[in-house]
């Protein structure tokens, strides 16, 4: 079923005419909307590109952060697009893409033709392209670019992003999308294949940070030190800087206010089950990851996702130290 929604709109995608940017006039005034944990630096950094930038988020404060960098705050979303050449959307759920681009002050309804919107929120794919065929049929252009790199990442603007749009408007926004990552990837033309890339992603880093949580309570059961399997496993032919960083986190005991959320995380594995059940995938180990997920989302809502690793000490009775 997916596949067959999937050729439909990408061949209604390849049909719709691309409207030029403003008036030869350089890209300068940024728009983002979601100045959360990853949005918040991924605009700072822009302004630090040299570029305009005007934020908007339901949070009073947020907007103040973003003030106190240089950049401005909006009181809407029209208002917003209206005075911006790019806008990127950073919002949690397909709803609120939707509901952000398509409502009724939404930006589709205010930005001026040829203007871009960078869809930057990990969504499902069938989400990303249901929204893009009435942005592209009105004459704006769209950018499918999930970001990785976790808060350091958008911090020191280096994120891994995936691109997926026509060449045209993926190359007249490098500059823009140079501000807030390192690794840029085309990872396709159609639509959706950024989430797509993406949600094969989250498969691989949640089942890792699961395999990670349980090599550590393995081996602290077990009576080795943690310093010790930080040290040996970051040496290792699977050693990372996922690795290495989730490791010391865990023994520093550091479990809120890392940038990586446990519902994030969830949500993204959720994505990522379901694609694959749209394609008749078996997932075993994502699966397994998933189910953790869910247990450690009730355990502990509004914490990030090394505190899943409690859950199995807890299980195991024993305590991941340095």
């Amino acid at each position: 079923m997916y596949d067959s929604t999937y050729r439909l709109f990408a061949g209604i995608l390849h049909c719709v005419p691309l409207a030029l940017m403003p008036e030869n006039r350089p890209v300068k005034r940024i728009g983002f909307i979601g100045l959360g944990d990853m949005g918040l630096p991924m605009a700072c950094n822009l302004l630090k590109a040299g570029f305009d930038v005007t934020g908007f988020d339901l949070r009073p404060e947020r907007l103040d952060l973003l003030k106190d960098e240089g950049g401005l705050g909006s009181g809407s979303v029209g208002e917003l697009g209206q005075n911006s050449d790019v806008v990127f959307v950073m919002v949690m759920t397909g709803k609120q893409v939707a509901e952000i681009i398509l409502g009724d002050n939404g930006l589709l309804k205010s930005m001026r033709p040829g203007s871009v919107i960078i869809l930057s929120s990990t969504i499902a794919p069938s989400d990303a392209l249901e929204v893009a065929v009435p942005v592209l049929n009105g004459g704006l252009k769209m950018i499918d670019t999930p970001v990785s790199g976790g808060k350091s990442g958008a911090e020191n603007g280096t994120l891994t992003i995936m691109a997926a749009s026509d060449q045209e408007t993926f190359d007249n926004c490098q500059d823009v999308l140079k501000g807030v990552g390192e690794r840029i990837f085309h990872v396709g033309e159609e639509i959706g294949m950024g989430q797509t890339v993406k949600a094969a992603l989250q498969a691989l880093i949640g089942s890792t940070f699961t395999a990670i949580f349980e090599s550590l309570v393995l081996g602290a059961k077990a009576g080795v030190r943690g310093e010790v399997m930080h040290e040996v496993f970051g040496a290792s032919g699977v050693g990372s800087p996922l690795l290495k960083n989730c490791s010391k986190l865990i023994m520093d005991r550091a479990f809120k206010g890392t940038g990586s959320q446990i519902a994030t995380m969830y949500k993204d594995l959720g994505i990522s089950m379901d694609l694959a059940k749209q394609n008749g995938v078996a997932m075993f180990t994502t699966a397994a990851a998933y189910e953790l997920f869910q247990s450690g989302i009730s355990l502990f809502p509004d914490e990030d996702n090394w505190s899943i690793v409690r859950l199995l000490e807890q299980i195991a009775d024993t305590e991941v130290q340095w």
